[in-house]
């Protein structure tokens, strides 16, 4: 059996309470469905402005599972949509959304368990309230991860205020999941779709450079990290990258004298390249241990057929068999008798 398990995956609440009513400000998403037909709704800033459109498989577990049969997926890693970060917001007030975030999720991953496993989300503008809502979250809701930003507002993930929230979760022996947010919409970046094909890589590629030219993998040595979207720019880059950290040391190894190449095969990524060559030079730097299956389901960027890619290579039964879901449990702690 081809066992199939997708850890970018993201789910919303079917409904929420008016935040803008419920916090006093605004700056919140608000979902309506569609009066027409009850498999659609649209999200919508509180200003009225349209963001997206989703559809009934983006919140009702049914429908995902029936997509998963389809598909072959056996196991999906539920996870927010990233939008709901709102890193921005004053810190009770997120605390308060990832509260009603992480019960739905628990909900739907404990009356299924044998097809989902929880993600935490947790408010990172104040890391202290994120080490505690990451504890409750995986101690009392029995999740398994967390996905954070790419950026807290203007931290980078190597900021030292992060760090009681990287403790907690290195004690608590929780992956982080790293997901792009918050690209810049504006002036050149305003067309052509240009945030999400250009800035998430981008977003990624900081991400992962922090953390590594931070030191953040020295002081917290069993966290364990999977940066999204095929690790960004980094598997391709990775040759710049390190020899800008050798000629200009000054600039780039003033927190971790360590080279950027020494930590290939000890991070993670997901698979989510949509290019057989791009898988396989992800692979190449990455490690065949190291990239996990993941889709972006069920958004239009992401993988339709997950896993379809990798089953399409030229690669070994046992290495695909790897990425399509053994790297993926030993990543999250879990077990095929888990999901049997």
């Amino acid at each position: 059996m081809v066992f199939k398990f997708d850890i970018h995956t993201h789910i919303l609440p079917p409904e929420w309470p008016d935040l803008k009513q419920r916090y006093g400000y605004g700056g919140w998403l608000r979902v309506e469905p569609h009066q027409n037909d009850p498999k659609k709704a649209s999200l919508y800033k509180d200003d009225g402005r349209f963001f997206r459109a989703i559809e009934s498989n983006c919140w009702c577990p049914e429908d995902r599972i029936q997509d998963m049969n389809r598909t072959g997926v056996h196991v999906q890693l539920l996870s927010t949509v990233p939008v709901m970060f709102n890193y921005w917001a004053k810190p009770e007030d997120t605390l308060d959304l990832c509260r009603i975030l992480n019960d739905h999720i628990a909900s739907v991953s404990g009356k299924h368990s044998k097809r989902f496993v929880g993600c935490a989300t947790v408010p990172l503008q104040n890391p202290e309230l994120a080490a505690e809502e990451l504890k409750r979250s995986v101690v009392d809701l029995g999740m398994s991860a967390v996905m954070i930003g790419s950026h807290i507002n203007d931290w980078n993930l190597d900021e030292r205020a992060l760090d009681p929230f990287y403790k907690t979760a290195e004690n608590l022996n929780c992956p982080i999941f790293v997901h792009p947010w918050d690209m810049d919409t504006s002036g050149r970046m305003s067309k052509y779709w240009l945030p999400w094909l250009v800035g998430m890589p981008a977003e990624t590629t900081i991400a992962l450079c922090s953390v590594l030219f931070g030191g953040v993998l020295e002081r917290f040595p069993q966290l364990k990290m999977c940066f999204s979207h095929g690790a960004g720019a980094f598997p391709y880059t990775i040759g710049r990258i390190e020899h800008g950290f050798k000629v200009r040391p000054d600039l780039c190894a003033i927190e971790n004298n360590t080279p950027p190449s020494e930590y290939l095969g000890k991070i993670y990524s997901d698979s989510l390249v949509h290019n057989e060559d791009s898988l396989k030079l992800l692979l190449k730097f990455m490690g065949e241990e190291q990239v996990l299956l993941g889709s972006d389901y069920p958004f239009p960027l992401g993988e339709h057929s997950p896993g379809k890619l990798i089953e399409d290579t030229t690669h070994t039964r046992d290495i695909k068999d790897k990425i399509l879901g053994e790297n993926a449990m030993r990543f999250l702690n879990t077990k095929m008798e888990d999901f049997m």
